[in-house]
């Protein structure tokens, strides 16, 4: 299959005084797995819809390998679509829901055949070819879902919110399948999602959106490690965000004081610039919040609650430093470890290396 790359120049859609989508720029390479990102209401859907031909542009355009698509239909667009839904024909077996784009384009009947148990073998379910889809559990339909979409072996492939109907177990497997899919195609996807987790785990970048506008691109590792603004931080991963001002700035970092603390503590810049003066945001993610009995040193807390969610245990702590919020910590839970009581006072510390300086924006 051979992928192509796409390019967003200035790109934008409103609905009256709506703006759906503000101007956006974005380079996309080929065979590049890339998730859009965002909360309802952010502008992935609307993006999405306007480089699959659903939806129309005010401004802007829109380049596959360097050909203006614009204002092509949709079905000269070379793009494939995997929507949530699945949107099978119902009356038609397997074998005949993924050859019917073939049988579309003209492709001979043998041809047709070929391709579509070809299809089949990608996905894993060359058994199924004579079911009808009502006879097929969810993940089953959206892999055939996905076999059509592939069967014509389409430049780009777009995927609307494709696991959304699924329960957590078969998401994971089958964010495994099209990751395993990705790998072997090496077709250029773009991937709509609202789930955080699904898109750390599948991209190869994620384009996070907020108010119909790119908020940060980059790979997973630069959005979850080094967030450009409290959105981000506080978006991707859970983050503990303490109000802090800057004291100083140097090449490997910054002095800062965090809130009505006089003791000076240390944080690791984004890549924006800072000012000695500054109030700023410092993010620390809970897994590097070090938790130790009172007394050894750093800021106080009081242990307010402690939850076990499978893997992780978490412990919710107020800091006894006014204008701090409620801390969480997270360690892996493990048989036998100390208990934790309720009530009592504890230690927290960081690595600066873990403490990232972020612009204060207001969290908008």
């Amino acid at each position: 299959m051979v992928s192509s790359s796409l390019r967003i120049l200035g790109l934008s859609k409103r609905y009256g005084d709506f703006v759906a989508l503000a101007p956006t720029s974005l380079d996309v390479a080929k065979g590049e797995f890339l998730t859009l990102l965002g909360p309802s209401g952010s502008g992935k859907t609307t993006l999405l819809s306007l480089i699959a031909g659903l939806a129309h542009p005010d401004e802007g355009q829109i380049l596959v390998d360097d050909a203006d698509v614009t204002h092509s239909p949709a079905y000269a667009r070379d793009i494939g679509v995997v929507f949530q839904n699945y949107a099978l024909f119902p009356h038609m077996t397997v074998e005949d829901n993924i050859a019917f784009p073939l049988k579309m384009r003209k492709v001979s009947e043998a041809e047709a055949r070929r391709r579509t148990m070809e299809a089949l073998e990608t996905v894993r379910l060359p058994h199924v070819a004579k079911r009808f889809p009502r006879e097929l559990s969810g993940g089953q339909q959206q892999r055939i879902a996905l076999a059509r979409c592939i069967v014509y072996r389409p430049a780009i492939i777009l995927m609307d919110e494709p696991l959304g109907a699924l329960d957590k177990k078969l998401r994971d497997q089958m964010q495994l399948e099209i990751k395993r899919i990705h790998r072997e195609l090496r077709t250029t996807i773009i991937y709509v999602t609202h789930d955080q987790e699904e898109a750390m785990t599948m991209s190869d970048r994620i384009c996070l959106m907020n108010a119909g506008a790119i908020e940060q691109l980059g790979t997973p590792e630069d959005l979850y490690f080094r967030p450009r603004s409290v959105f981000v931080a506080d978006f991707l991963g859970e983050s503990n965000l303490l109000s802090a001002t800057v004291r100083d700035v140097d090449a490997h970092g910054l002095d800062i004081a965090l809130a009505a603390q006089a003791a000076p503590s240390r944080a690791v810049g984004n890549g924006a610039q800072f000012a000695a003066g500054e109030p700023i945001k410092v993010m620390v993610r809970p897994q590097n919040l070090q938790v130790a009995t009172a007394g050894a040193g750093g800021l106080t807390g009081r242990l307010v609650d402690v939850m076990i969610s499978g893997s992780l245990t978490r412990l919710y702590i107020a800091p006894e430093v006014a204008g701090l919020p409620q801390l969480v910590a997270a360690y892996p839970t493990r048989s036998g470890s100390a208990p934790h009581e309720i009530g009592q006072l504890v230690s927290l510390a960081w690595n600066p290396a873990d403490a990232v300086a972020i612009r204060d924006d207001g969290g908008r």
